[in-house]
């Protein structure tokens, strides 16, 4: 028979190990000889402030499948090799991560994925269903590995459970002292019961991970020196917007937008999203994965939007200085028109 070959995303996960022996002693099954790529997708590029360290943990990962799969093997011909994707581009969401699987399936013959149920690259939560729609887009064929999970025991209040209450804690009680008055000993007493009752029922939806204990207060403090640079760009656009409206000719151009931001999911994402809607004469109309569709009113409302200031200062909130050094969204070809008055 000829040689198999299939392609392993692979993630740090309690079933990673089940998925490869499992990919490795399926695909012999139907031949003689196995070509097994084990890759790992970064969520960010490698000269990301994190992608030095994510790098060198995908590698070590890398290692230990690679002797995982020849252990697996034993004496029968497999050739094992392994690779790092999206070390020199941004990875978006499902749709990147499918897309870049495809092209290096294409690029080494490969016709088959064997997933990891519990896949999820850099991210919170498992990806495996929208990630399995988007392979299907791309003509993959994938078969999703039969592993077992071991039970999960989580004490009731646990390490992380209790910094994502402490967390959730004083940010409902800031904002009922902001509503209220911080000197009434009613409201410190009912804003402290309230805020308790809130971060009790809601500490799990609100925070997906727990809050880094170092990270966090410096995001903090970073958010603290991104208000008012928000307010500016808030003044400069009602600027801007009032000198277009005062003209008799009216010039707007009205368009649609897409921009490729560099920024992770979740609240990063929520933050550029909420930040280029409350900046007149733009308005984030879509948002999948880190892909945003935003209408805009007039050229310099647009041209601010392909320079990317915004989504400097968003990475600067939450990765730092460093992570506000990259190119623009335009300079990268992550912007462009995508309509204009006949949408």
């Amino acid at each position: 028979m000829a040689a198999n070959g299939i392609l392993v995303p692979l993630s740090d996960t309690v079933t990673v190990r089940q998925t490869v022996g499992y990919a490795v002693q399926s695909a012999l099954e139907d031949a003689d000889e196995l070509d097994c790529h084990l890759v790992v997708a970064l969520p960010q590029e490698g000269d990301s402030p994190t992608g030095e360290t994510e790098l060198e943990e995908a590698e070590r990962l890398l290692e230990r499948a690679e002797s995982w799969a020849n252990e697996d093997a034993g004496s029968d011909d497999v050739t094992v090799e392994t690779s790092v994707l999206g070390a020199d581009e941004y990875l978006f969401g499902p749709r990147e991560y499918a897309e870049a699987f495809a092209a290096y399936a294409d690029e080494h013959g490969l016709e088959t994925i064997v997933l990891d149920p519990e896949y999820r690259p850099g991210v919170t939560a498992p990806m495996l269903q929208p990630l399995e729609r988007e392979l299907s887009n791309v003509g993959l064929e994938y078969d999703e590995a039969p592993v077992e999970r071991p039970a999960e025991h989580e004490r009731l209040v646990g390490q992380e459970s209790f910094d994502r209450m402490f967390a959730l804690f004083w940010i409902s009680y800031g904002f009922y002292l902001v509503l209220g008055d911080p000197t009434y000993w009613f409201d410190l007493l009912t804003g402290a019961a309230v805020a308790a009752i809130v971060s009790v029922t809601l500490s799990s939806v609100t925070f997906t991970v727990a809050p880094d204990r170092i990270q966090s207060p410096l995001r903090t403090v970073r958010f603290v020196l991104y208000v008012p640079y928000l307010a500016y760009e808030i003044v400069k656009a009602n600027l801007a917007i009032s000198a277009v409206i005062l003209r008799p000719s009216m010039p707007i151009e009205p368009t649609l937008t897409r921009l490729d931001a560099r920024v992770g999911g979740g609240l990063p994402l929520l933050a550029l999203a909420n930040s280029i809607t409350l900046t007149p004469g733009t308005l984030t109309v879509r948002a999948n994965d880190q892909r945003l569709l935003v209408h805009t009113l007039i050229p310099s409302a647009r041209e601010d939007l392909f320079d990317g200031g915004l989504e400097r200062a968003v990475r600067f909130v939450f990765y730092g200085r460093d992570s506000a050094s990259i190119p623009t969204p335009e300079e990268r070809d992550d912007a462009e028109i995508v309509g204009g008055d006949e949408l």
